[in-house]
């Protein structure tokens, strides 16, 4: 077989342009390191600056979880508020990400324990990520509420399983890691979770087409 020079060329572009994600990322994990050392030593400012780090993302999950937005920045409010409390315990066995949201994810649990709105309708917004991303134009209503009231079905725990993974692109390890659990139950929960996704969709076609 015979490799042109612009065969070369492409395979020389993308191994550039791995090398700059994987000098990127460790580059992310210094800073994150250096400020996590801050924040530990009292710097509020390296504190938050390392919420900024990751508040896009966590604000997105505890609202799919709560689904309210008073009721977000409640929970964000308390989880980061004993983030910074308990620094001083965090020895960095894993990301300092995962470790947040492990924060956050146990606030929204707690908040939804206390409302006993676990079971409540999620919003639609929440349904977004799992979204055709061509979809028809006249189906898109319709799919996303039954998107956001077969999520809404699944439990507290299930779903948050599916939203860390699913709509967060977490891999298994690190969910087991947020959600306090074995791969093994990461694995599991997500397999029931999907199925009742499927079942709860099929049937919502079904009654459509009555």
């Amino acid at each position: 077989m015979t490799w042109t020079s612009g065969a070369y060329e492409r395979i020389g572009g993308q191994a550039t342009q791995g090398w700059d994600r994987t000098a990127a990322c460790k580059e992310k994990v210094l800073v994150e390191a250096s400020l996590v050392a801050q924040a530990q030593a009292g710097d509020l400012d390296a504190f938050v600056q390392l919420i900024g780090l990751h508040d896009r993302a966590l604000r997105a999950l505890a609202y799919r979880l709560v689904g309210d937005p008073q009721r977000m920045d409640d929970v964000l409010q308390e989880a980061y508020l004993k983030a910074f409390r308990s620094l001083g315990g965090f020895k960095g066995r894993s990301a300092f990400g995962s470790w947040l949201y492990r924060i956050v994810y146990n606030a929204c649990m707690d908040q939804l324990r206390r409302s006993r709105s676990g079971e409540r309708c999620l919003s639609l917004s929440a349904a977004d990520d799992f979204a055709d991303p061509m979809p028809d134009p006249g189906e898109v209503a319709a799919q996303r509420v039954d998107l956001a009231a077969a999520l809404a079905a699944l439990s507290p725990e299930m779903r948050a399983t599916v939203l860390l993974v699913d709509a967060e692109g977490m891999d298994y390890e690190t969910a087991a890691q947020v959600l306090e659990i074995p791969v093994g139950t990461v694995r599991s929960r997500l397999s029931q979770a999907r199925r009742l996704l499927r079942g709860a969709l099929s049937e919502g076609c079904r009654g459509g087409d009555r």
